[in-house]
C-alpha cells in the first residue's frame, strides 16, 4: 500500500470544500509531529512535521498529490465539570490548574479526562460532575496541554 505524504496542515476555518478523506483521532493521537495515519478509507498518510503539532478538529492536512484529509476529534471519556455560578466555575477553573491538567474551558463548563480522585476533589469544592463521552479539545496553556503530574516539575517558593 502507497503511503501519500502529508505537504501542510490548514487551521479548521482555513480551507473549505469536500476532503478526499478523514483520519478521526483522540486528543493524544492528535499531537504528533510524524506519522503514519490510516483514515476511514484505509488509505494511509505520513504526517511528518518539523516540530510536534496539535491537530484540532476540522483542521485539513493538504496532501502532496491534491486534496485534504480531514482530521475529526475522536470522543473520549471525560468529566464535565459544572458550577452554580460563573465566579464558582472560575475557582473551580483555578483547582484545575493548579494541579496542571488538561482543560477544555466552556462558558458554563469545563471538560478534564476521567480521574474518580479529580472528581471527588471538584466534587468537594462544590462542583456538579458527571461523565461524558465528548472530543477533547482542551487549551494550549503553558505547558501545551499535556497532563503531567508534580514531579515534571518544580515551582520556586
Amino acid at each position: 500500500m502507497t503511503t501519500i505524504p502529508i505537504s501542510d496542515v490548514l487551521p479548521a476555518k482555513a480551507w473549505s470544500g469536500v476532503a478526499v478523506d478523514k483520519v478521526v483521532l483522540d486528543y493524544d493521537g492528535r499531537h504528533r509531529r510524524r506519522i503514519v495515519l490510516t483514515a476511514e478509507s484505509g488509505a494511509q498518510y505520513l504526517l511528518d512535521l518539523a516540530g510536534a503539532t496539535h491537530l484540532r478538529d476540522g483542521d485539513g492536512l493538504v496532501l502532496a498529490g491534491g486534496g485534504i484529509l480531514l482530521v475529526v476529534a475522536k470522543p473520549e471519556p471525560l468529566l464535565e465539570v459544572r458550577a452554580a455560578s460563573p465566579a464558582a466555575l472560575l475557582r473551580l477553573a483555578w483547582h484545575i490548574g493548579n494541579r496542571h491538567l488538561a482543560a477544555a474551558i466552556q462558558a458554563d463548563r469545563i471538560l478534564i479526562r476521567r480521574d474518580h480522585v479529580i472528581a471527588h476533589m471538584l466534587e468537594h469544592q462544590g462542583a456538579r460532575v458527571r461523565e461524558v463521552e465528548e472530543a477533547f479539545d482542551p487549551e494550549g496553556g503553558a505547558y501545551h496541554g499535556h497532563d503531567h503530574g508534580p514531579e515534571d516539575h518544580h515551582h520556586e517558593h
